[in-house]
């Protein structure tokens, strides 16, 4: 009998545990619940769609810029850096998902050609891991290691992040070659206006969902807008507003379909940059260095021919 009610207690114990647990995770993590890239990772098998689009561009609808840097050329089987940079005014404070004021995180998703990979920790030389730290990144899934993510991460801190990338070798992996080779990058900073199922977030802009007359507006004690509409045949339309946007309308204000009620939060964005790297062979470069040292010394040998030539004129023109 004692041992049956240890183990209900124990199973009772458990599942008490393991909800606290879930009660504390969500109150401590609220703003991380909206972060991607684990939208981008539950939905989309390929990060990149055919059209070049990144699909991260679905949900963050703002348009800035970012930029990558990476070396012209490589060689095979080693450790090179790809500098991300994205930029913004780390003084402005985007809305959180519980209506309030904070920083902005930043994201990137990194895709390289196939071969290329996150660089293991062993293989990082120690000059570089002062400017990769102790950054979480991950592979888009077990499948695509070419595709690296990482967010979300405190921009303030996290402007430019330096991706260490190993690089392949054909001798060993035949499903790659010594050619030019694209990289796309996809960077945000802020969080996103829709959601995956089309649902707007509160970091966007709340349009009338019908022309009238506001007849009410109800502020919730937790924040956020219930707005009463009476339209021109009587009815009465109810627009809910979550906490974050700021109102531009009032009562007894005439208003239109689509017409906006909010004014527009947003201060971050998704932006897009490509560039190109030479998976270089070690053997087209010591066949260059033997043509440039060829050059060199068939240059210096028609000089010296050149000057015999010369004293050899000039020996027959005194005699």
């Amino acid at each position: 009998m004692q041992n049956n009610n240890a183990c209900k207690w124990s199973r009772e114990s458990i599942v008490l545990s393991f909800s606290i647990l879930t009660i504390v995770s969500s109150l401590i993590w609220p703003m991380f619940a909206n972060a991607y890239p684990i939208y981008a990772q539950q939905n989309y098998e390929n990060p990149r769609e055919a059209t070049g689009r990144i699909v991260c561009a679905n949900c963050h609808l703002a348009k800035k810029s970012v930029d990558i840097e990476v070396p012209q050329s490589v060689l095979p089987n080693t450790v090179f850096e790809a500098v991300v940079k994205i930029p913004y005014d780390i003084q402005i404070k985007q809305v959180l998902g519980n209506g309030k004021k904070g920083n902005l995180n930043v994201g990137a998703v990194l895709i390289l050609p196939e071969g290329f990979e996150l660089a293991p920790p062993d293989r990082i030389p120690e000059e570089m891991k002062e400017r990769v730290q102790d950054l979480p990144f991950q592979t888009y899934n077990s499948e695509k290691k070419n595709i690296l993510v990482i967010g979300p991460i405190p921009g303030k801190n996290y402007q430019e992040i330096v991706f260490p990338i190993l690089s392949p070798d054909p001798s060993t992996n035949k499903q790659t070659n010594f050619l030019k080779y694209s990289i796309h990058l996809g960077g945000n900073r802020g969080r996103g206006q829709i959601y995956p199922d089309g649902s707007k977030s509160n970091n966007t802009v709340y349009n009338s969902s019908a022309t009238g007359q506001i007849t009410k507006i109800f502020r919730k004690d937790k924040g956020g807008y219930e707005i009463t509409i009476q339209t021109p045949e009587g009815r009465e339309v109810i627009d809910i507003i979550p906490p974050g946007p700021e109102l531009i309308v009032s009562e007894a204000e005439s208003i239109k379909i689509d017409q906006p009620l909010t004014n527009n939060p947003n201060i971050g964005g998704f932006g897009q940059a490509d560039t190109e790297i030479v998976l270089q062979d070690p053997a087209r470069l010591q066949g260059l260095l033997v043509f440039f040292v060829s050059v060199i010394i068939a240059q210096i040998f028609l000089v010296l021919k050149k000057k015999q030539f010369e004293k050899v004129q000039l020996a027959e023109g005194n005699f």
